[in-house]
């Protein structure tokens, strides 16, 4: 069956009718652009996500009410600094951001997203952020997606954009997400600030919908370290620029727009692994015929999240010993002599019996590519899942060994 949607190439957050955006240097990190703005130009349903962390930072907060009436038309985002663990000040800081950037482009402040990214425990620059706001103000403009893109990202080393087309009844309805996540990267949602935009007619209740639908196979997949953010937030906004009759369940287009959300949230999803922090390997752990949908997902996030598993991937290491051993602590129904093992095309462990020399040739080929699937099918049922990850590299140790220092 062939997708319902097509690719915009170079496509972005602004790729939608109606949208601006921007990115410009404030000051909050040196040299580089670090402050930036998207906005709708008509008024927009909203739908969000938040980290399920118990420590939530200041911005999520904020955030959470607003969230809750179903309407945005903007968002405002700052990196080097997640304003996390800062108390009623940082409360404060976020709201006096907000204020800021609503006055600026002339809308409701309960219309303003804050969101925030970069080392916890420390106050926000406010007298930077304050000045530098009224700038990406000035310079939002529609092909403003890149910069913004480039704006939010923390030690991520590229942007991250993805859009997609779909046609409904003869009419064009857009797509389009910017992200940013490289270190802090699991589920749920994991560490990543996301924003999606559409110009498709959607209430505030079927933007809910479609964002929960996609998250589970895209965002709720991935996993580069095991650790999750303070300040994890996925914000969809749809401002029926396009046109036409609201897409909603049972409506024709509405299969379409699913489709279209799921596709932009899965490349956001894959790009922030492809990019984790000093990553080597892009990896997918796929676990077929388990015997329920939750062990297949703890099975493939028990191997994903191993860190034995993860350095022997970055040393080209075919240690499917640490597979199985993954997959014998997750909690899933396994057995030794019914579970078998591939490195992609090849056959590791197959119920009790191991690969021969040729396979092992074969597997050093499978291990050296930069992107390769590890595939266990427990044969206890009918059930899969899949999740993507990196591997450990001595470049993430240093990264994160030095980060605030």
């Amino acid at each position: 069956m062939s997708a319902s949607y097509q690719w915009i190439h170079g496509g972005g957050v602004t790729s939608p009718k109606g949208y601006r955006a921007s990115g410009v240097a404030a000051g909050l990190k040196v040299g580089r652009t670090d402050l930036a703005l998207l906005l709708s130009d008509k008024p927009a349903r909203c739908a969000a996500l938040f980290t399920s962390n118990n420590v939530p930072a200041a911005p999520v907060l904020y955030d959470k009410p607003l969230a809750a009436k179903g309407r945005c038309r903007a968002a405002v985002i700052n990196v080097g600094c997640a304003n996390a663990c800062t108390g009623d000040p940082g409360r404060a800081d976020a709201q006096r951001m907000g204020e800021a950037a609503a006055a600026a482009v002339g809308i409701p402040v309960d219309q303003m997203f804050v969101c925030s990214t970069g080392t916890i425990g420390r106050r926000l620059p406010m007298d930077r952020i304050l000045e530098g706001i009224p700038r990406a103000a000035a310079a939002l403009s529609r092909g403003g997606g890149a910069d913004a893109a480039w704006a939010i990202l923390t030690t991520d080393t590229v942007p991250k954009q993805a859009a997609v087309r779909f046609t409904v009844d003869g009419r064009t309805y857009r797509v389009g997400g910017m992200c940013k996540g490289a270190g802090m990267i699991c589920p749920n949602l994991a560490t990543t600030l996301i924003f999606l935009t559409t110009d498709a007619p959607v209430s505030a209740a079927n933007l809910r919908k479609a964002i929960r639908a996609g998250v589970e196979h895209s965002f709720n997949r991935i996993t580069v370290d095991g650790d999750q953010s303070t300040n994890d937030t996925l914000l969809l906004l749809a401002n029926g620029a396009a046109g036409g009759p609201a897409l909603k369940p049972g409506a024709p287009g509405w299969e379409a727009f699913l489709e279209a959300v799921a596709a932009v949230q899965l490349s956001l999803a894959q790009q922030i692994v492809r990019d984790g922090e000093g990553a080597t390997r892009f990896v997918t752990v796929a676990v077929e015929k388990a015997a329920t949908p939750k062990d297949a997902l703890a099975a493939c996030r028990a191997i994903a999240n191993s860190p034995l598993f993860k350095t022997a991937c970055f040393g080209g290491d075919p240690n499917w010993g640490r597979v199985i051993s993954a997959v014998g602590n997750s909690g899933a129904k396994c057995a030794e002599l019914e579970t078998e093992i591939y490195f992609d095309d090849v056959c590791v462990f197959n119920k009790g019996t191991i690969a021969d020399a040729r396979a092992n040739e074969a597997l050093s080929a499978v291990m050296a590519q930069r992107a390769f699937t590890v595939r266990v099918v427990l044969n206890q049922g009918t059930f899969a899942d899949a999740v993507y990850t990196t591997d450990f590299s001595y470049e993430y140790v240093k990264i994160n060994g030095e980060y605030t220092t």
